[in-house]
C-alpha cells in the first residue's frame, strides 16, 4: 500500500494558517486514491537541518518521500540580507557563503533522505508571495539554485512551486509567507501527480 510521508516546513504543516478550512494533509488525503495512505512529520519552523530529527518518526511502510524545505534557511538569513555593504563585490561574496552554508544543509539532508530507498521528491521554495520586495525574491533565487540543482545531482524530480502558487489567493490571509487553502490544493495536486508517477517505478 503507497504511503505518502511529508518532511519540511510549514509549506506542508500549515493548519494554523487556514482556520475553518483544510490543511494540506488534508487535502492530500482526501486527493490521493483508495488504500493510499499519507502522514505529516513536516514542523512549521523546521529549517533543512531538522529533517534529520523529522525521520525519527517515519513510518516503517513509507513509499514516498515529499520535502517542502528552504524557506524558513532564508528566513533566518533576513538581517543579514538588510545589513549594509561597502560594495558590490563584497555583497556578491557574502551571498556566496550563505548559499554554499545552505547547500551544505541541502546536500547533507536529500543524500540522508535519498538513502532511505524510498521515491523521493522536493519543492523549491514559491516566491510570488504578496508584497514579497524584488530584492528579496532574487535572494530565494539562490536557494532554488541549490535545490534544482541537489535534485538534480541525486536523480530525484521537483515540484516547482514557483509555477504553482502564483495568485495572491494562494496565499494565507493570516500570514502571507503561508498556503491558503487554495495554494494548499494545488500543491496537493503537485503532490499526488508527482507520487502517481513514480508508482511501480
Amino acid at each position: 500500500m503507497p504511503h505518502i510521508v511529508l518532511l519540511g516546513d510549514s509549506i506542508f504543516d500549515n493548519a494554523p494558517y487556514v482556520p475553518g478550512e483544510p490543511a494540506v494533509i488534508e487535502q492530500l488525503r482526501a486527493r490521493l486514491p483508495e488504500h493510499w495512505q499519507a502522514t505529516l512529520l513536516a514542523v512549521d519552523g523546521d529549517v533543512t537541518a531538522d529533517i534529520d530529527e523529522q525521520l525519527r518518526g517515519l513510518p516503517e511502510d513509507v513509499t514516498h518521500l515529499a520535502i517542502s524545505s528552504g524557506g524558513n534557511d532564508a528566513l533566518g538569513q533576513i538581517q543579514f540580507l538588510e545589513a549594509p555593504t561597502d560594495t558590490l563585490l563584497t555583497a556578491l561574496a557574502q551571498l556566496a557563503q550563505m548559499r554554499d552554508a545552505f547547500q551544505s544543509d541541502y546536500r547533507e539532508m536529500l543524500g540522508q533522505v535519498c538513502g532511505l530507498g524510498r521515491k523521493v521528491t522536493v519543492c523549491t521554495i514559491y516566491d510570488a508571495i504578496p508584497d514579497l520586495p524584488n530584492s528579496l525574491r532574487t535572494a530565494l533565487c539562490l536557494y532554488n539554485d541549490v535545490i534544482l540543482l541537489e535534485a538534480a545531482r541525486m536523480g530525484v524530480p521537483v515540484i516547482d512551486l514557483r509555477l504553482i502558487c502564483t495568485e495572491q489567493a494562494d496565499y494565507s490571509a493570516v500570514s502571507p509567507i503561508e498556503p491558503s487553502a487554495t495554494g494548499g490544493e494545488k500543491i496537493v495536486a503537485g503532490i499526488v501527480d508527482a507520487c502517481l508517477r513514480r508508482v511501480g517505478t
